[in-house]
């Protein structure tokens, strides 16, 4: 859940501030989707119930989490830059669409700070560790390496603080 997210995009002098937001409000949560939960699982070693080897699994809306409506931030402010001006472009106006993309993916480094500090605490270590996109709650429950996250990774005969849950990569 992201409780805030205030962007601010540089969109030139905007000829249409209302499309522009909705543009912009629609990249963003695009990007957020694409960092913390639209995983591509195919068959592979790690997912045998998939048949044939290769076959994507992740092939449409029954099985690949896209954000909905109750994952948009519950406090999000969209502005846009003011004084700016393109004076290359139509009524000095500036492109809107990859750059709010990759600001949702601003939510997988916040995603990760709290993870450094829950591993701070289970662990005792601020030692670096990875995580890998998309940052879904499964990657980011065992990344904290929580009492039942240790049990169930030592278990499977694992280092608990040099853990990384797999995907289909």
């Amino acid at each position: 859940r992201v409780i805030s997210a205030d962007v601010v995009v540089d969109v030139g002098s905007s000829i249409n501030p209302v499309i522009d937001i909705g543009q912009i409000e629609g990249a963003f949560i695009q990007g957020m989707g694409w960092s913390t939960m639209e995983e591509v699982v195919f068959a592979d070693e790690d997912h045998t119930w998939i048949r044939p080897t290769g076959k994507v699994f992740t092939s449409g809306p029954g099985t690949y989490k896209i954000p909905a409506f109750n994952d948009v931030p519950e406090s999000f402010n969209v502005s846009l830059m003011k004084g700016v001006d393109n004076p290359f472009a139509v009524h000095s106006s500036k492109a809107i669409g990859e750059p709010p993309f990759f600001l949702g993916a601003s939510v997988f480094f916040a995603i990760k700070d709290a993870v450094a500090a829950a591993r701070a605490e289970n662990l005792k270590s601020n030692e670096y560790f990875g995580l890998d996109m998309p940052a879904t709650s499964e990657r980011i429950r065992m990344a904290c390496a929580d009492e039942i996250a240790a049990e169930c990774i030592e278990k499977s005969g694992k280092s608990v603080a040099n853990f990384a849950p797999k995907g289909s990569y």
